[in-house]
């Protein structure tokens, strides 16, 4: 058995110690928001917080995060998630959607570290997710509007 907490959740696994976290959140738990995308940790569709830092669910086995806090698209409950979450919708962000998950993650990861990122910020944290649609100018401005409505007065870049 494996114990993990997902979205605040305590979950014992009876699950090969070796199996994706992506599989585990996906299959075993049936949280289906995060997506399999390459399965290499190259497209950014299984990008979920492991303590708050952004982590490629499907490369990293569960035996990886044993005890610590997981975060999936379903469980983006903070001030900054919901934030994000309706200015991508108010910005009409999502075209086909099977990434967004992802980079909605990424997203507020930067902004919880980064309260104001600069378009060079913005593109570094959101660079290692791929939309295939190719929303990318939709996703900054989404970023950049979600911090300017956490932090009004502030300037932008």
């Amino acid at each position: 058995m494996i114990e993990l907490t997902i979205n605040g959740t305590v979950q014992q696994l009876d699950v090969d110690p070796d199996i994706p976290l992506l599989w585990a959140i996906r299959d075993v738990v049936g949280l289906t928001g995060t997506k399999y995308g390459c399965g290499i940790a190259q497209c950014g569709a299984c990008t979920v917080h492991l303590d708050g830092q952004s982590v490629r669910a499907c490369v990293t086995p569960v035996s990886a995060v044993a005890g610590k806090s997981i975060t999936t698209i379903e469980g983006l409950d903070t001030i900054v998630g919901t934030t994000v979450q309706e200015t991508w919708e108010k910005l009409d962000v999502v075209q086909c959607g099977y990434c967004q998950s992802g980079q909605i993650m990424s997203a507020v990861a930067l902004l919880s570290k980064n309260p104001q990122p600069s378009d060079e910020d913005i593109n570094a944290a959101m660079a290692g997710n791929i939309c295939r649609c190719h929303t990318y100018v939709r996703i900054r401005a989404a970023v950049k509007e979600a911090s300017q409505a956490l932090h009004p007065g502030r300037s932008q870049s």
